[in-house]
């Protein structure tokens, strides 16, 4: 029995998310720890890419999360240390990259092509049939005879 409860509580441990942030990196405030959290979770980590720092286990995040809090201590705030960020490791670090530059070409696009193909579809669909698009007399003799047999 004890042999289960060992196996099932070992199951329990590993179905767990694994935090990345490890306690000695934590913050002593609970308002400025709750503020570092929300900018590593708008940081991609640079070497997983998929990953924001918050959940990544990699060398760099674990830096750059120290990087983040000691701004943080040091009384900047949150936009002065995102901005620290990019200036360092350019805008690919974001995860919602700001709308400004040559990021706004990229911001359109997507919009911009949704009207495209909506006006392409709008106009192809609405298109009048022409009398050149019945049937001819043979075809229409031919229907007939198929639909006789």
């Amino acid at each position: 029995m004890t042999a289960l409860r060992a196996a099932l509580l070992a199951l329990l441990l590993a179905a767990t998310p694994a935090l990345a942030v490890q306690p000695d990196e934590m913050l002593a405030d609970p308002v400025l720890e709750a503020r570092a959290r929300d900018i590593s979770r708008q940081i991609r980590c640079p070497v997983c890419q998929g990953e924001s720092i918050d959940d990544s286990n990699a060398a760099i995040s674990r830096d750059l999360r120290i990087i983040i809090r000691e701004r943080l201590t040091a009384g900047d705030s949150d936009e002065q240390v995102i901005d620290f960020l990019v200036d360092r490791y350019g805008e690919f670090v974001l995860f919602n990259p700001r709308v400004s530059g040559s990021n706004l070409i990229l911001w359109l696009a997507g919009p911009a092509m949704l009207l495209v193909a909506g006006g392409i579809a709008f106009a192809t669909f609405r298109r009048k049939p022409t009398p050149e698009d019945g049937l001819s007399a043979d075809e229409q003799a031919r229907l007939e005879e198929i639909l006789k047999k």
